[in-house]
């Protein structure tokens, strides 16, 4: 009960960047939940986890601004479609290559979102310290993000 509350005040309270980011944690978390029922010989359960990470990557998928987004966008798009079908392949054949393929995959991605979110101070009742953070790191939007190249953007 205090998980689900905690994950609604984390959710609400989030920037576009670091909703971006918990979509990875949940997928990262649902495929290795996959491979461990794979491994299990539960076949129910992994098919649930595979399930809900193709749902994740839709959601993916569907934030991409192809307009403002330009070449990483694109190529972004390809990469969530191309782990989609390796996540089907997976769940047909019963095979955990695939699995540890997108695994590491949506790490990649990830630990790179994890770069660009807002850095936000220990003390959040700490305005101004609050505001020098968001002022190195600008509104959160990946596009204003110093690791990765200006040029794209993303829908909140």
């Amino acid at each position: 009960m205090w998980r689900d509350a905690y994950l609604e005040n984390r959710v609400l309270s989030a920037d576009p960047v670091e909703l971006i980011y918990m979509l990875y944690e949940r997928a990262i978390s649902l495929v290795a939940s996959a491979r461990a029922s794979l491994k299990a010989g539960d076949v129910a359960a992994r098919s649930k986890a595979i399930s809900q990470t193709v749902a994740i990557l839709s959601e993916l998928e569907g934030s991409l601004n192809h307009e403002a987004g330009g070449e990483i966008s694109r190529n972004l798009n390809r990469l969530y479609q191309y782990m989609r079908t390796r996540l089907m392949t997976a769940n047909l054949k019963q095979e955990e290559a695939p699995l540890t393929e997108v695994e590491a995959l949506l790490q990649t991605l990830g630990k790179a979102w994890q770069r660009i979110k807002p850095q936000v101070p220990a003390s959040a009742g700490d305005p101004p310290a609050a505001e020098a953070a968001r002022g190195r790191w600008g509104t959160g939007s990946p596009a204003e993000a110093e690791p990765v190249s200006a040029g794209h953007s993303w829908k909140a």
